[in-house]
């Protein structure tokens, strides 16, 4: 008996500890909402109001009436980006985790290590070089020179790799044996059953390349080849402040990835899980 209160007491400590952590973890949400629908006097005060006096679309709504700072077509832009890269990135990792893993080649193991050491190097580091690639190919103010540098995922590959790496051989061979080529494999066998590594890692490049900001900051100069963080970023700078609206904005932003993470979030774990690696 006091064994089974025991376990009753811990279990109801736990869940208000997990409760307390959530409410911590809401706690920007809320300011958010809170400072979205609030004027720029009430968002400055000095003294804390927990709801707006009143609530203020107007901060939404003058979002997309500004015709220099191209609000709705950044959202276009982002989610144009986020919806090709994700799916071609993904797949592109997976048939390159799939081949590092099965796939006998001399130097495999070297290109193995280049792409280990790919994830030593800044990102920072590499926008130059990038940049000038690309400008040289015309792709400034262009969406394939937003989209083409995200394509490949070094983080992608390894984890793809180490799953494949622990698929049972024996389905393979079976497939071997039935006369199917190693992309008959890949195909028909392998990518069916990755369909969990593959949502996770897709809902993951998703939310990469939704918040990415240096790269299109760099090869999106004209307004209407921004992405919404750019447009964001429009909000606060040297001569304007504009904390309602920035506010709403990131509402707005964030609404994609709240949606996307409600619905991945069993793969995510599990994709991860299922990787081998911890």
């Amino acid at each position: 008996m006091n064994r089974y209160r025991g376990r009753i007491a811990g279990s109801i400590a736990t869940y208000l500890v997990l409760c307390l952590l959530a409410v911590v973890f809401l706690i920007p949400f809320y300011v958010l909402l809170r400072n979205a629908f609030m004027t720029t006097p009430e968002v400055t005060a000095t003294d804390w109001h927990w709801l707006p006096s009143a609530l203020n679309w107007e901060n939404f709504s003058s979002l997309f009436d500004n015709p220099e700072r191209p609000f709705g077509q950044s959202l276009l832009n982002s989610l144009l980006i986020a919806v090709i890269t994700a799916p071609l990135s993904t797949l592109l990792a997976s048939m390159a985790g799939y081949a590092l893993a099965r796939i006998d080649v001399p130097g495999r193991a070297v290109v193995l290590s280049l792409i280990v050491v790919t994830l030593m190097i800044p990102q920072a580091v590499t926008f130059l070089p990038t940049f000038m690639v690309v400008g040289s190919m015309g792709g400034v103010n262009t969406m394939w020179g937003l989209i083409a540098p995200g394509l490949f995922n070094a983080f992608a590959v390894i984890l793809f790799r180490s799953f494949y790496v622990s698929f049972p051989a024996e389905i393979e061979e079976a497939g071997r044996l039935d006369g199917l080529s190693y992309l008959g494999v890949y195909r028909r066998i392998i990518l069916p059953n990755s369909i969990t590594m593959i949502a996770s890692l897709g809902a993951l490049s998703f939310i990469e390349a939704w918040n990415s900001f240096l790269w299109p900051l760099m090869i999106g100069q004209d307004p209407g080849s921004w992405t919404v963080q750019i447009a964001l970023s429009s909000f606060l700078t040297s001569q304007t402040v504009n904390l309602p609206e920035l506010f709403a904005g990131t509402v707005v932003a964030i609404l994609p990835l709240v949606v996307m993470f409600l619905i991945a979030q069993r793969h995510i774990v599990q994709g991860i899980a299922m990787s081998g690696l911890k």
